[in-house]
């Protein structure tokens, strides 16, 4: 497998790690062709099981107001035709606009290197769940052998945000459906594992939903410390913030998969609460704030 290069080209985005610009540049090069969007199919490698409908019809208004800003990347098909390598959102909105042919740039990449920057595509561009993110780890290891540390090279991230990422696979699958639909977050998941009974994972799980419980309640639950007056002060004091702080609290945390709490000390100053649970944990938040490696 021909492996991207590591995590300082990640940050230059997916269409540097294929030597891919705008459709300008392609065209200047020569590298430009305008193919049928008929002959052209989705990466059958693709980890996202699901589309945003509100940003994809987003991204369809952007390029009818302003075209095509980038080409999609496709290699040759095993008998016919194209298979897309990156663009599939650009694709889905040309293809949804009626539009008949598409700016393209041909790559000849395998199936290992397909998967990989399909992974790399996504979370770049918006974030997988946590569930399509560890089942497309698990299959590069699984149909191809790869390592966890070859994988965390490849994709930019840390050997150790591969392995926890993965072990969400051993999540018995209603558990797993909360996290794609984003009632619990990987930071929930990772304590509710430490139970080892996939029973009592899914009947504490569904307590957390139903309680509203935070990554902290979660693993003190899961741990058997739970302490009941400390969880209604703290639910109380999550109902007395601001509907925004609320909501900026909710997206922070489905963003970092952690508990986050914002803590307000009033003439709109205040602080951010982010919580990690292990060096290991604290390493992968550091590398999503960061947007890089951290080695400590």
């Amino acid at each position: 497998m021909s492996q991207p290069e590591g995590k300082r080209r990640l940050g230059r985005g997916l269409e540097a790690l294929l030597g891919v610009g705008t459709v300008e540049e392609a065209e200047r090069e020569g590298s430009l062709r305008e193919l049928p969007v008929s002959e052209i199919r989705p990466n059958r490698f693709q980890p996202r099981r699901a589309f945003d409908s509100e940003a994809l019809k987003e991204l369809k208004e952007s390029i009818a107001a302003n075209g095509l800003i980038q080409p999609v990347v496709v290699r040759p098909g095993a008998r016919e035709g194209y298979e897309l390598v990156a663009g599939e959102r650009r694709w889905r909105a040309v293809r949804e606009l009626g539009w008949k042919k598409v700016p393209a740039v041909v790559r000849d990449v395998d199936d290992p290197t397909l998967l990989t920057l399909a992974l790399v595509e996504n979370l770049q561009r918006a974030s997988l769940s946590p569930i399509d993110e560890a089942e497309g780890y698990s299959r590069l290891t699984r149909d191809f052998g790869l390592s966890h540390a070859q994988i965390a090279h490849a994709v930019g991230r840390d050997r150790s945000t591969i392995a926890n990422a993965v072990r969400l696979l051993d999540l018995p699958k209603a558990v797993q459906s909360l996290l794609d639909e984003g009632a619990l977050t990987a930071g929930h998941a990772r304590a509710l594992l430490s139970l080892g009974d996939v029973r009592e994972i899914a009947r504490l799980a569904r307590q957390a939903v139903a309680h509203g419980w935070s990554v902290r309640e979660t693993e003190k639950h899961s741990r058997g410390e739970a302490a009941g007056s400390g969880r209604s002060t703290a639910r109380k004091a999550r109902r007395a913030q601001p509907p925004e702080a609320r909501r900026i609290e909710e997206v922070l945390r489905k963003k970092l998969g952690t508990d986050v709490a914002v803590v307000l000390r009033g003439k709109g100053k205040g602080h951010l609460d982010i919580r990690f649970y292990s060096p290991d944990d604290l390493a992968r938040l550091m590398e999503l704030l960061l947007g890089r490696r951290w080695d400590g």
